[in-house]
């Protein structure tokens, strides 16, 4: 008899523990979530992302869907992207990057502030100082011409940016810039920014009203 259930208690035995280890891993709170730890964050309150996340407390760690936890926080306007990770034995850890603001358009007598990427991060009553203002016909994510005036402005280096008041882009190929101090920079498309950007450091040392760089090999000073 000895022979004939020892195989069978073993059996028995080998499923109790697996079974036990599956209830302590995905059922049991002992490893569930007791922390979510958030990095990466500037504006936006790191209990906001823990809410968004929708994970709760002491939820088991291996059952939490990183993939759908990534995407609730990627909801939030002002974040561009997020990553998620489990650290065991009970900490979620979420890794955040928000969106950069880099220009305010005017609308409706207030300023809607974007990203690089033309999304709109918030809604300011009044014109925040540091942003340039971008002036297109059609202010939408997607828009061509926003697009262009974007990366424009991304593409100018710490000692121009500083100085650029208005960002004008009537078409993707015909931006514009007004300085602060009221000249103005005929820039045209997106391309070759770093050539244009150098070209017209040396040019503002000229005194002048305008200055055309949309060809950089043949510039203009009026």
């Amino acid at each position: 008899m000895n022979g004939v259930w020892r195989p069978a208690f073993l059996a028995l035995l080998t499923a109790g523990v697996v079974g036990s280890a599956a209830w302590l891993v995905f059922l049991s709170p002992v490893l569930g979530v007791r922390d979510i730890q958030v990095v990466g964050n500037l504006t936006v309150p790191a209990e906001q992302i823990r809410q968004a996340t929708g994970v709760a407390d002491g939820a088991p760690l291996a059952t939490v869907d990183v993939a759908e936890v990534t995407g609730r926080l990627r909801r939030i306007r002002q974040i561009e992207s997020a990553s998620v990770s489990r650290d065991w034995p009970g900490t979620l850890r979420v890794k955040v990057v928000e969106r950069e603001p880099v220009a305010a358009i005017p609308v409706g007598g207030k300023f809607a502030v974007v990203d690089r990427h033309g999304v709109v991060t918030e809604v300011a009553a009044t014109r925040p100082p540091m942003l340039p203002l971008l002036r297109v016909d059609r202010p939408q994510t997607g828009d061509p011409a926003t697009l262009a005036a974007l990366s424009v402005i991304g593409a100018l280096p710490p000692s121009l940016a500083p100085r650029v008041a208005e960002v004008l882009a009537p078409s993707p190929e015909t931006v514009s810039l007004r300085l602060k101090d009221g000249r103005e920079v005929v820039w045209g498309g997106p391309d070759r920014p770093a050539d244009k950007a150098d070209i017209l450091l040396t040019l503002l040392k000229r005194p002048a009203d305008s200055y055309d760089v949309s060809s950089p090999d043949v510039v203009t000073v009026k």
